[in-house]
């Protein structure tokens, strides 16, 4: 049998509740209707005009917020055979392959070896000088990551090249701004005669410090700034890649492995870097 307001005190209450709140605001409600009735139309028009202007301002920060452009690309990018496209191969497949040199991108998904099994875009890019600037104007925007393979064997002879395209990169102001993670994979450890992560890293300083001095010198003669260049590190101090605004790891990789191409590759630094993304 339902249950009435006769039979339920506490429904009773409720009810009176309620129309004494609505009795109390009548008087309010009536006397903004009355206050609107006797305003000009123009003060009206403006109100309704400032509150729409308020409303739209509101939605569109919300989807300027919440509608940033998530980058899921990780670039690889460095000198001819330096050994990017074989690298690129392997994280994908864990397999070996032979390669030629790259003169376009080649693109696939790479999932990420954590429990999150983060999927991201694994792109290679042609390292021919000619086509460098031109493939990273491209995908820079997009870029998470930037993986910049070293040929360790050689990098002595190549540090300068190195170096330069290093600078071009970190020097870049999309970059800059965006601050991708660096992992500087110095690869080909599995010659003998390869060169260390650590003093790869320290050469390129002391390479990086006297390009910067040459450029600063040529900028400031020229007007400040060339194509959305930014200062290398910290102005006063001998650069550092603690410096910059983004974060720089150097790693030990072998894309061809200890055991040639029968074996498996020694990729387990970047990997763990990569699944840190």
């Amino acid at each position: 049998m339902d249950v009435d307001s006769r039979t339920d005190p506490g429904g009773a209450m409720e009810e009176k509740e309620e129309s004494d709140m609505l009795s109390k605001l009548q008087p309010y409600i009536e006397g903004l209707r009355r206050e609107l009735e006797y305003q000009e139309p123009r003060l009206i028009i403006g109100l309704v005009v400032a509150l729409a202007v308020v409303v739209i301002t509101v939605v569109f920060l919300k989807y300027f917020l919440t509608s940033k452009t998530v980058r899921t690309a990780v670039l690889l990018v460095g000198l001819c055979d330096s050994g990017k496209t074989l690298l690129f191969v392997r994280l994908l497949s864990g397999k070996f392959k032979r390669t030629q040199t790259s003169i376009t991108d080649s693109s696939a998904p790479y999932k990420a070896k954590n429990d999150k099994a983060n999927t991201w875009t694994l792109i290679d890019l042609p390292g021919h000088d000619s086509l460098r600037s031109l493939y990273m104007e491209k995908f820079k925007s997009a870029a998470r990551a930037v993986v910049f393979v070293v040929d360790s064997a050689i990098f002595q002879k190549e540090v300068r090249d190195v170096a330069e395209f290093l600078y071009f990169l970190l020097t870049d102001a999309v970059v800059s701004r965006n601050a991708p993670t660096v992992l500087v994979a110095c690869n080909k450890q599995d010659i003998p005669m390869a060169k260390s992560a650590k003093l790869i890293q320290q050469q390129l300083e002391k390479e990086m410090n006297t390009l910067r001095v040459t450029r600063s010198a040529v900028l400031s003669a020229q007007d400040g700034s060339v194509g959305g260049s930014v200062f290398l590190g910290r102005k006063g101090k001998d650069f550092e890649f603690s410096q910059l605004p983004m974060k720089v790891e150097f790693l030990e990789v072998s894309a061809r492995g200890s055991k040639g191409e029968e074996g498996e590759a020694s990729l387990e630094s970047l990997e763990k870097s990569l699944a840190r993304l």
